[in-house]
């Protein structure tokens, strides 16, 4: 897996790309995003880099959310495993962090050290296609023609009051007279509010000067919504 970045998104407008075709985008801030932590193989059996994203006021931060980024916390655990020679994980130094995420990494990274800030330009500078990931607008619950899109029942004579239903949810045939409904069917209930992930979307343009990334089409979530960007493992 590649090392990505977090950000925000910010919205979308159209920008006119290298062959003068107007393309719509949206626009993420992405970074910057300091390295909280370093995992490795030997103490924690995987590779991996931990990125925060957006500092968090220290007042409403909780003291193991500042314990995790300062090594000027001081407390009894600490002071009794400096006492007994137990050398203590880097501290960033930095201010605590809204959005935590983990990269995994096939291999150990000499450049990524706890507290070095990733920016886009670092990151992506040399990537063509990214995957975004995100968690879609939340619609509560709702029914399933806007759910899955059904059509409804008919509207003529003798349907009372039916026209927005889904219809039968069970068979004998296709149950074998169990009189259960099959596990999956789609029905009404939660529509959105997941984890979403759109794969391979154009890198459009990068500007580093205001940590701002533009990929070619949509991404999942509203504007302001938190993201996690990272290459996309859809092509070499």
């Amino acid at each position: 897996m590649a090392l990505g970045l977090l950000g925000r998104k910010v919205g979308m407008t159209q920008v006119y790309n290298e062959k003068g075709v107007l393309a719509p985008v949206t626009v993420i801030e992405l970074g910057p995003c300091p390295i909280l932590q370093v995992r490795s193989q030997e103490k924690d059996g995987y590779h991996a880099v931990q990125l925060g994203f957006e500092d968090k006021p220290r007042r409403q931060a909780s003291r193991p959310e500042r314990g995790h980024v300062s090594g000027d916390l001081e407390s009894k655990r600490r002071k009794a495993r400096t006492a007994a020679g137990v050398q203590l994980l880097p501290k960033p130094n930095c201010e605590p962090q809204r959005f935590i995420r983990e990269f995994r990494l096939e291999a150990a990274n000499a450049d990524l050290t706890v507290g070095k800030v990733l920016k886009a330009e670092d990151v992506f500078k040399e990537v063509k296609w990214v995957d975004v990931i995100g968690t879609s607008k939340g619609r509560g619950y709702t029914g399933a023609m806007k759910r899955h899109n059904f059509k409804g029942l008919r509207t003529s004579h003798g349907v009372k009051k039916g026209s927005r239903q889904r219809g039968s949810i069970a068979s004998n045939a296709s149950n074998r007279g169990s009189g259960r409904p099959k596990k999956g069917i789609r029905m009404a209930g939660q529509y959105g509010n997941t984890q979403v992930t759109v794969r391979n979307l154009d890198v459009v343009r990068i500007d580093a000067e205001n940590n701002l990334l533009l990929v070619h089409g949509a991404v999942p979530g509203p504007n302001g919504g938190l993201l996690l960007v990272r290459p996309t493992n859809k092509r070499d």
